[in-house]
């Protein structure tokens, strides 16, 4: 017997997968080298035991249950296992200190986490004083743990017995609670990364995630048989989407990796069909690249070149299947063969069939450059209160500044004050216990502020310019969007992060984190010795090489009237990388501006200023807990900036 909301909760399609692809693989993982596999029926048994775990624990129709760790096969059993008793899975960051997750766990009221390892069970013990309520740890890892003795802590195998003991004994608990779950109720609960103050639990229903997945599988034809490896932190509503509630609507194989330092070979291992990376990882990659490149003979280095030169000018074209000249397809089709295969085998992408970038916005180089070697990378453009998907590029229409037209069941439309506002059936249904945050969210007729800029073009596709409260205007009137020329900036491998200053100055200026592995080679072949990070950042040599970077992303933008406002006159590397222990970005890797400029209001007065140099000493975190300070005597430098019409040097 079907039941009536089958479709639409996520039990539901557990059992609906169990029953109609019982014995392919849901999930694998990569352990001690060997890829162990989960079918959909073992899933199902091993999701019903854990759920009934939580029954004879006394969990409830609404509890939250907090789940941290890397991806991991049990610890999505563990929220699909929530979500079968009706609680609410609340995942958690697994980089964060113990400290950070205090909020979290206070703010969803957790009493039952269940944590991957010896390194997330210290972080629970740690703070079991602040958060009495906390009653149960569950691991899953149990290496290291052997000598630990506290009723709190159970391990999975544990809470696994427990369950099948607690359902022989009451064989119908579980398909009851299973039945008793609505399409309307909460199905999980993701905390906002926190750029402007404390995290908000975002409230997301099954029916408002499930909805926005069938709208993808429909638009992209996916099916059960795509592979997609999960490989950023489940916390993060994009890689949860794509690894976890994606997969539960259509059936496809997730897979784990061994441990993050191993994520390029476990790609390589599985070769997904459908991919999904942030910007910062394309970047990373690309940065591999280049540093493999400038290691190469004299006569690979100028075969890359000429191909990628190649490349740029029609590979895209050919991907959107555009008219390209017979001579220079057959070009294509030898380079092809000779870099652009050899390439996307390296990375891992050979059978990418969709590729997905969001999380912020991308580089028009560095997204060119992707699908210019035939990787069908597409930008897409949503939040945590969206579902994720509201706007995505359509096969065939692609271009590098938008992010596509609104998808199935979404409605747009630009505010006044360029804000870009939604409705979509994917909209959350509330930030948890913040009644006045949820109702600033909507306009008072029922649209979602996103709180970015942006515009709809002629052809109905969205361009974000920036987030609204970053978009500014320089004294003479200029634009002032920093993102922009951020992420021209980063799509040099020697550039990891780019922090750019400017809204109500007479001109933009920029901190730079300088990329270690990328510049660490190129110093090394130049013979130039450091002593780490900070000695690296100081050189005359390397500020030589970034202030060239910076030269050439001025000469591009000058071509534009509009944003040539946005060239960089003078500029400083920092004397060490921004951190999200720190506080300097969050989790996902976001600059938190606000804090930023006060933390470093000297550094950036120095900039406007006309100094050559400023002395800074600032406090950091070190990994074991402790605090400390570093200090250094930062340079100043200024760069050539250019004039629109003739893009000579002005300055």
């Amino acid at each position: 017997m079907v039941m009536q909301s089958e479709q639409l909760t996520f039990p539901s399609l557990l059992l609906k997968h169990a029953r109609e692809r019982g014995n392919q693989a849901a999930m694998r993982e990569k352990d001690l080298g060997i890829w162990q596999e989960f079918t959909w029926s073992q899933v199902a048994e091993q999701v019903q035991a854990v759920a009934n775990a939580f029954l004879q624990y006394g969990v409830k129709k609404g509890d939250h249950i907090g789940i941290v760790g890397e991806n991991r096969p049990r610890l999505y059993m563990a929220m699909m296992a929530a979500q079968a008793v009706g609680a609410i899975p609340v995942p958690m960051y697994q980089d964060a200190v113990a400290q950070e997750m205090v909020h979290v766990l206070i703010d969803a009221h957790l009493s039952i986490v269940v944590v991957e390892n010896q390194e997330q069970v210290d972080k629970m013990l740690e703070v079991r004083e602040q958060v009495p309520h906390l009653q149960l740890v569950i691991y899953d890892d149990p290496r290291g743990l052997r000598n630990y003795h506290d009723d709190m802590l159970i391990s999975f195998d544990g809470l696994v017995e427990k369950g099948q003991a607690y359902g022989a004994q009451h064989p119908d608990a579980y398909m009851r609670s299973v039945e008793a779950v609505q399409s309307s109720d909460t199905a999980a609960m993701f905390y906002t990364s926190g750029t402007t103050g404390k995290p908000k639990g975002v409230v997301l229903t099954h029916a408002a995630l499930i909805d926005r997945a069938k709208v993808i599988e429909r638009m992209e034809g996916l099916t059960d048989k795509e592979d997609v490896l999960a490989y950023l932190p489940p916390a993060w509503i994009g890689q949860n989407m794509f690894s976890y509630t994606q997969c539960l609507a259509t059936g496809f194989t997730v897979n784990h990796p061994e441990s993050p330092s191993t994520v390029a070979i476990d790609m390589h291992d599985i070769g997904p069909t459908y991919y999904f990376s942030p910007p910062r990882v394309l970047e990373e990659l690309l940065t591999q690249v280049t540093i493999r490149m400038e290691d190469a003979g004299k006569f690979k280095q100028w075969l890359y070149r000429k191909c990628m030169n190649l490349a740029k000018r029609v590979g895209t074209r050919i991907l959107d299947k555009e008219s390209v000249g017979a001579l220079d397809r057959l070009k294509y089709k030898i380079g092809d063969f000779l870099i652009y295969a050899p390439l996307r085998n390296a990375l891992g992408m050979s059978r990418v069939r969709v590729a997905y970038t969001a999380g912020e916005a991308i580089g028009p180089d560095l997204f060119v450059f992707y699908r210019s070697i035939g990787i069908n990378l597409k930008q897409l453009y949503g939040s945590t209160e969206t579902s994720v998907f509201v706007c995505v590029q359509q096969d065939g229409r692609v271009f590098p500044d938008t992010v596509g037209p609104p998808v199935e069941g979404v409605e747009i439309r630009v505010a006044e004050n360029g804000e870009v506002q939604v409705k979509s059936p994917g909209l959350f249904k509330e930030y948890h216990q913040k009644p006045e945050d949820t109702a600033e969210s909507f306009t008072e007729d029922g649209w979602y502020h996103t709180g970015d800029a942006g515009f709809l073009d002629t052809h109905g596709e969205l361009k974000i310019i920036d987030r609204a409260k970053d978009v500014g205007k320089l004294l003479d009137g200029r634009l002032f969007a920093p993102k922009y020329v951020e992420n021209k900036l980063k799509f040099f491998p020697f550039i990891k992060e780019a922090v750019a200053f400017g809204a109500n100055k007479e001109y933009v200026t920029a901190f730079i984190n300088i990329d270690l592995e990328a510049v660490a080679n190129w110093a090394e072949r130049r013979g130039l010795a450091y002593a780490g990070y900070a000695d690296l950042a100081s050189r005359p040599e390397v500020y030589d090489l970034i202030a060239d970077c910076i030269k050439q992303v001025n000469e591009d933008v000058a071509q534009d009237k509009q944003l040539e406002g946005l060239q960089i006159h003078r500029f400083l590397i920092l004397h060490k990388e921004l951190d999200p222990d720190d506080d300097e970005l969050t989790r996902t890797r976001k600059v938190r501006r606000n804090f930023i400029a006060e933390k470093y209001k000297v550094l950036i007065d120095a900039l406007f200023e006309g100094k050559t140099s400023q002395f800074i000493e600032t406090q950091v975190k070190y990994e074991d807990g402790r605090i400390g300070k570093i200090s250094a005597d930062l340079r100043i430098a200024p760069v050539p900036v250019f004039t629109t019409s003739s893009s000579k040097e002005a300055a």
